[in-house]
């Protein structure tokens, strides 16, 4: 899932997104399921987590939300309801959550630094959940990606590139514990554990750097015009790789950091 201003690629998404569905399904190991719960998945993407999510709660109910009607209609696709009873996915803002004490958990995986101010997704979430129901989230969190990115901003001031890139900013919001515990009790939800994890992103050789980078540097490459886009990411993969070279085994390596928070609420 992304803010609306960005078009997201199912079809590059699907493909290119095998290590967040690997993040998302170690994460889903740490609810503890009974198998009866009601569960929002914020920013289902092409469905695939959310479909794992709803295969845990056989008694229970999946709702998958995304901005994007792309991945929506993907999901929809993949992930009928007539075959997914307890399955179904909506068009919905994380910013724009309108439930009221309809879910037992709200899950996230790689989605919510996509969002710069999460206070008012926050608060959503807070309306959604049933008293004592609990939120997982895992997102990009502070430190994320610093080298690869430092290597995008340096490719923006190249003079090819930076006639595209007059007054951009960068548009993910990595933050740390101490903002979201804050953020989160500002919301009436009470924090239980916010962790910043460090990660190793693999990808496979310079080519899956390059996919992982045209699935989700849409911030980047929406400014270009469609014919350079792969020159923009082709020389920012190859200045990154210059310094941080493939391993033995082929891999590109990516130092992340993901934030990990848990939390619920209180019963009053």
């Amino acid at each position: 899932m992304g803010q609306g201003e960005y078009r997201w690629d199912a079809e590059q998404y699907a493909r290119n997104s095998s290590v967040q569905l690997q993040w998302a399904l170690e994460l889903m190991g740490k609810l503890a399921l009974r198998g009866d719960e009601r569960i929002l998945d914020i920013g289902c993407g092409d469905g695939k987590v959310t479909a794992e999510l709803a295969r845990c709660v056989p008694h229970g109910e999946v709702v998958g939300v995304d901005s994007s009607q792309d991945m929506v209609r993907k999901a929809q696709t993949a992930f009928p309801r007539s075959s997914n009873s307890g399955l179904s996915f909506l068009h919905i803002d994380a910013r724009d959550l309108s439930f009221r004490d309809a879910f037992n958990v709200v899950f996230s995986n790689a989605v919510l630094h996509w969002i710069k101010d999460h206070r008012p997704m926050l608060r959503g979430v807070a309306r959604s959940l049933k008293p004592g129901g609990k939120l997982l989230f895992q997102m990009g969190g502070k430190g994320n990606g610093e080298e690869i990115f430092s290597v995008a901003a340096s490719v923006t001031q190249a003079d090819l590139w930076q006639p595209y890139f007059g007054g951009f900013e960068f548009p993910w919001g990595f933050y740390g514990p101490q903002e979201y515990e804050q953020w989160l009790t500002e919301e009436g939800l009470t924090p239980r554990r916010i962790e910043l994890i460090p990660r190793d992103m693999k990808q496979d050789g310079r080519d899956g750097l390059i996919g992982w980078a045209r699935t989700t540097w849409m911030p980047y490459t929406e400014r270009l015009p469609a014919h350079l886009r792969e020159q923009f990411l082709a020389q920012a993969a190859d200045q990154y790789l210059a310094v941080h070279p493939l391993t033995t085994q082929g891999e590109a390596i990516v130092r992340m950091v993901r934030l990990e928070v848990e939390a619920d609420k209180t019963t009053r």
